[in-house]
């Protein structure tokens, strides 16, 4: 498994090693000894799937508040997203900056999301399944969000029309947002 470092600290990308014939592909999705080998000792407890049958449906940017922060690795199993996280940590070096990936069902990518950032994603093609893992089980009292079309974040979403859940257009921008989260190693 190749792994590489972002803008974000903490935010990690995964490429795993894709073995294909003519009949198909294998690929290890997941290994704790991996990650563990890689500074990531995580202790998944649920996995997650989504599907979305349009392009262009807009999820987030959700997270959770302590003492319920999760911890995610994304990946998407069929289909496109570009998936965008947004560091909320005080004393980040990178609190209120946002990044982008695209991941896909063909190029295999994952994406390591530590606790304390928002994530959010928009599908690129239609039938899309994004699949999750998390560290912390999820706890509505604890659900919690962002606008994903704050124009003081100038997330550049992809040119698609957004679908967008009512909860979702409904969330707070970052500036009316009081971050409970704290960037480890941070006073």
């Amino acid at each position: 498994m190749d792994v590489t470092r972002t803008e974000i600290p903490g935010v990690l990308v995964l490429k795993p090693k894709v073995f294909g014939d003519h009949r198909g592909f294998f690929c290890e999705t997941y290994s704790r000894r991996q990650l563990i080998a890689h500074g990531l000792d995580v202790d998944f407890v649920q996995d997650n799937e989504a599907f979305s049958a349009q392009a262009g449906v807009l999820r987030g940017l959700h997270f959770q508040t302590p003492p319920m922060t999760q911890a995610k690795l994304v990946r998407v199993g069929r289909g496109a997203v570009y998936d965008v996280v947004v560091d909320l940590r005080t004393g980040s070096p990178t609190f209120g900056r946002w990044q982008g990936f695209t991941l896909s069902a063909a190029n295999f990518l994952q994406l390591f999301i530590p606790a304390g950032l928002a994530h959010g994603y928009m599908t690129l093609e239609s039938d899309t399944q994004f699949l999750y893992k998390v560290d912390q089980y999820y706890s509505p009292e604890h659900d919690g969000g962002i606008s994903c079309l704050d124009p003081v974040l100038g997330i550049d979403w992809p040119d698609l029309p957004p679908i967008m859940s009512d909860k979702d257009v409904r969330l707070p921008c970052l500036a009316d947002f009081s971050s409970p989260f704290r960037m480890e190693g941070a006073g």
